[in-house]
């Protein structure tokens, strides 16, 4: 998967302008999907050389004028033989809390403490947050999508656990270290 592939997948469904595209990437792909927002237009001018997409120039009155992308046939047939090929191993984002955490040894509790309560609110919050979109959307949403979503959400919810038993034993740890000082 590639930011080639998701583009043209947005645009199966409908068409959009690269803010648009940026915008879902931003989102609700950001979830399983990490793309830099430098990638997208150079992604976008690619496809529309290589005649998988076209670019329609929409008049607005009072505002800049917008470009409106389009799937070509090429560029479903594209899209598609991507769905229809071999499933590609999933890859886990480079994460700079990870590698610290493995490391944490070398700071010390508090710190390590630290990075914990720090993850574990931003995982409260993109639970919250996809939990919200789920339950305003899942009524118009493929039942392929839904469990796309679950298992986001479900995946939040491990971390989450998994964050708040490791908090229980480091803090334990931390307090019986500065119990055995004194």
């Amino acid at each position: 998967m590639n930011s080639q592939d998701v583009i043209l997948g947005m645009l199966m469904k409908e068409s959009l302008t690269g803010y648009e595209i940026k915008q879902l990437l931003e989102d609700v792909f950001s979830y399983f999907y990490g793309s830099s927002y430098g990638t997208i237009y150079p992604t976008l001018t690619r496809l529309e050389k290589e005649g998988l997409i076209t670019k329609e120039g929409v008049l607005q009155e009072g505002k800049p004028n917008k470009n409106v992308l389009n799937i070509t046939d090429k560029g479903r047939e594209c899209f598609k033989a991507y769905l229809l090929g071999p499933l590609e191993e999933d890859s886990t984002k480079k994460s700079d809390f990870m590698m610290r955490l493995y490391f944490g040894e070398f700071v010390g509790y508090d710190k390590v403490i630290a990075w914990l309560k720090q993850v574990q609110e931003q995982a409260q919050s993109n639970l919250n947050q996809l939990s919200e979109r789920y339950s305003l959307h899942r009524d118009e949403m493929h039942p392929a999508q839904i469990i796309c979503i679950q298992i986001g959400i479900n995946e939040y919810k491990a971390k989450l656990e998994t964050i708040a038993q490791g908090l229980f034993s480091i803090e334990k740890l931390a307090q019986e270290k500065k119990s055995s000082v004194n």
